[in-house]
């Protein structure tokens, strides 16, 4: 069984995460000690709440130095909503802190004239490239989002996909080993299932 580790910093509901895994055949655990990671087939980086407090929180655990080295490994990294933003350079949000840089952007508030942000509610995610996380999920497929943030890649060739609120933005990114949601596949019904079985699959395949 392919194990998936959900690591916790201390933010965010990591039990509804463990059990969208859990429903999709994962064997799941949640820590954030170095010894269970090197033992993981594939990492999960959740959160809600503050990039600079979340930062702070990284750092203090050792978590920054400790997804630079899986990733190295080859070890497959998935980052959901917070944990999304934080794959990235830097945020400006609360003042301005600096991210992972696993992933060249920054990161700012929705440009959302006339529209409530956060934004919070299921948009359409147009696909802007073939990746083995989408497959059998339709373009244009509905996800749940809770957020008031998103990247700016650096690179266009990370984008994965987009959804709208206001403006188009960046929800999804994908540099093998590396991917990241903006949206909550965990509480993203079937398609949201799908993908994260789909990130499963990738994890097992690393195996071989």
């Amino acid at each position: 069984m392919t194990r998936i580790l959900i690591l916790d910093y201390g933010m965010g509901n990591l039990r509804s995460v463990e059990k969208a895994f859990e429903r999709v055949g994962a064997e799941v655990s949640i820590a954030s000690d170095a010894a269970r990671a090197s033992r993981a087939d594939g990492l999960v980086l959740p959160g809600v709440g503050a990039f600079p407090r979340a930062m702070e929180r990284v750092t203090e655990l050792g978590l920054d130095r400790l997804l630079s080295e899986r990733l190295d490994a080859g070890t497959p990294v998935l980052g959901i909503c917070l944990g999304f933003e934080l794959l990235f350079e830097s945020s400006d949000e609360l003042g301005g802190a600096e991210g992972l840089g696993l992933l060249a952007g920054e990161v700012s508030g929705l440009d959302a004239p006339g529209l409530k942000v956060p934004h919070i509610g299921w948009e359409p995610v147009r696909w802007r490239v073939a990746s083995e996380l989408t497959e059998g999920i339709d373009e244009g497929t509905p996800f749940y989002f809770v957020h008031g943030f998103a990247p700016r890649p650096g690179d266009p060739g990370d984008v994965l996909g987009v959804a709208e609120h206001g403006t188009s933005f960046v929800c999804a990114v994908a540099r093998p080993p590396l991917y990241g949601f903006q949206f909550h596949p965990e509480k993203s019904s079937a398609a949201g299932l799908r993908l994260l079985s789909n990130f499963v699959r990738v994890c097992a395949e690393v195996l071989v």
